[in-house]
């Protein structure tokens, strides 16, 4: 079954809108980190996120957007965290992973869309997840890139030849009709497709069935 991932970032009220998706069906809670530089936005949601962590028990599934992504890393990792992703587009990338896998998290790797996706290949057998971005990374509420499909294909066949357990996610865009061409995905990212809907359990079903339709017709 796919797995769904919501971001708060487009949220005028965050802590209304974590605990909404904490009470949703969701499998994640998405948790953008920016630090002005890597990207042009700031958001810095750690202080929110460790007050309220005795009210929320969905996993935290953390992006980080910074150029020195060290501080968020030994931060999120005090807290109920599955994933830490860094950028593959970093200096010391590896020194990053170790440091992920060392607190016993999971560990992604970003790509932008312009990045080609050759310079995952040294890290594959090192981590756990891809995020491939679906717009530019920095602003909430961007179009989905149809490239981003191309570049999905390209890393799976990459992860298939290199026979290792690594899950593709997608972030960016993303709302029920692009889900539908995510059949290749494993955790789908969205933000105020659901945030911006009345029900946040009704929307991530209909992002999780539209995902695993081409799936599921393939099994029958």
């Amino acid at each position: 079954m796919k797995k769904v991932s919501v971001s708060f970032l487009a949220s005028k009220d965050e802590q209304r809108d974590i605990l909404k998706i904490n009470r949703s069906t969701a499998d994640y809670v998405h948790v953008d980190v920016m630090d002005g530089k890597f990207v042009k936005k700031k958001h810095k949601p750690y202080k929110m996120l460790y007050k309220m962590g005795n009210f929320l028990n969905k996993r935290l599934d953390v992006h980080l957007m910074e150029k020195n992504p060290l501080k968020h890393i030994n931060y999120f990792a005090s807290l109920n965290t599955e994933y830490i992703t860094i950028h593959v587009e970093l200096d010391k990338v590896d020194k990053y992973i170790d440091l992920i896998k060392q607190y016993g998290i999971k560990c992604g790797l970003a790509i932008n869309p312009d990045t080609d996706v050759s310079i995952l290949l040294p890290y594959l057998s090192k981590i756990d997840m891809v995020l491939v971005m679906g717009v530019n990374p920095g602003l909430p509420g961007q179009e989905f890139i149809d490239d981003t499909i191309k570049k999905i294909l390209k890393i799976k066949k990459i992860i298939v030849s290199k026979k290792v357990k690594v899950k593709i996610s997608v972030d960016g865009g993303v709302d029920a009709e692009v889900a539908k061409r995510l059949d290749f995905v494993d955790i789908i990212v969205s933000g105020s497709y659901v945030t911006n809907s009345d029900d946040f359990s009704e929307a991530v079903e209909n992002l999780r069935e539209n995902a695993s339709r081409n799936t599921k017709k393939a099994k029958e």
